[in-house]
């Protein structure tokens, strides 16, 4: 049994894997913010152990990683800005070098590695990089586009009104994987260290048009849903940085090679996205 820490445990990743791990029989120390926060309680009850932890104080860091065996990362730009995320990812790599782990397993983004000149995508490259340079055994998961956004946001805005509001054009294939998928497969490269150690793996679970999304969400919701093109420069009055995100995945792709991942790694459900989409609570989401 190992003792891994998960940073971010109470959000999407952090708490798929910490959930993964528990059920996998592992000691889960929750690494949050904010100790008393419902999701934190949640995971209290489940058997992890909750530690506060702020990527901008060094010493919560150091205090929760010590006695450790490894570390689930994860950073974020979202709230703050890719500075932000490059330097708290940082300090938890350097914390984590600190502590002597005997594994990292940081949460990335698929293509990050290939320059996409997507932001978020580059501030993650680059804490993947500090990682390497660490010396500390690393392996790096690039999880596809979450199928879970699909809840909330524009999505859940647009099926109220019967459209499915995506920025790509209709026919443009795309990954997706779902934070549960992320979960598992993290629990497992934290399992097998010896296997996963010093790779770089892109993981999605099901590669899906515009168009095939809109229908699944007609088919679960049970109301009629089309798909409409977003105009880039919509999303650009946004954020540009989901602007050039979606830019990439229309232009270059965003594509896994899942066959091979799903082949090679059979221990994960990897849940197509009409499986995902079943399983939502969509009446309750959408209100009715």
């Amino acid at each position: 049994m190992l003792t891994v820490a998960v940073a971010g445990a109470t959000g999407a990743q952090g708490g798929a894997t910490a959930r993964a791990l528990l059920a996998a029989g592992h000691h889960v120390r929750a690494l949050t913010r904010a100790p008393d926060a419902p999701a934190a309680t949640a995971l209290r009850a489940l058997g992890a152990e909750i530690r506060h932890a702020d990527f901008d104080d060094r010493a919560s860091l150091d205090a929760a990683l010590t006695g450790a065996d490894a570390l689930f990362a994860v950073t974020t730009p979202f709230g703050t800005d890719t500075a932000t995320e490059v330097r708290q990812g940082r300090a938890l790599v350097d914390a984590a070098v600190a502590a002597r782990l005997g594994h990292v397993v940081l949460t990335s983004a698929a293509h990050a590695d290939r320059g996409t000149g997507v932001p978020h995508y580059d501030s993650k490259a680059e804490i993947e990089r500090h990682l390497r340079a660490s010396g500390a055994p690393w392996t790096v998961i690039a999880p596809a586009a979450f199928m879970d956004s699909h809840t909330g946001g524009w999505t859940l805005a647009g099926l109220r009104e019967g459209v499915f509001g995506w920025p790509m054009p209709a026919g443009r294939p795309f990954a997706l994987v779902p934070a549960a998928d992320i979960g598992a497969f993290a629990a497992l490269a934290l399992g097998r260290r010896t296997a996963f150690a010093g790779r770089r793996v892109d993981i999605a679970s099901d590669t899906c048009t515009p168009e095939q999304i809109a229908a699944t969400l007609a088919t679960v919701t049970g109301r009629p849903v089309t798909h409409h093109e977003v105009a880039l420069d919509q999303v650009r009055t946004h954020s540009a940085d989901l602007a050039a995100m979606f830019a990439y995945f229309t232009t270059t792709g965003l594509d896994v090679d899942t066959a091979t991942l799903h082949r090679t790694h059979p221990e994960i459900a990897w849940h197509t996205f009409a499986d995902w989409a079943a399983d939502q609570n969509w009446q309750g989401l959408l209100g009715s």
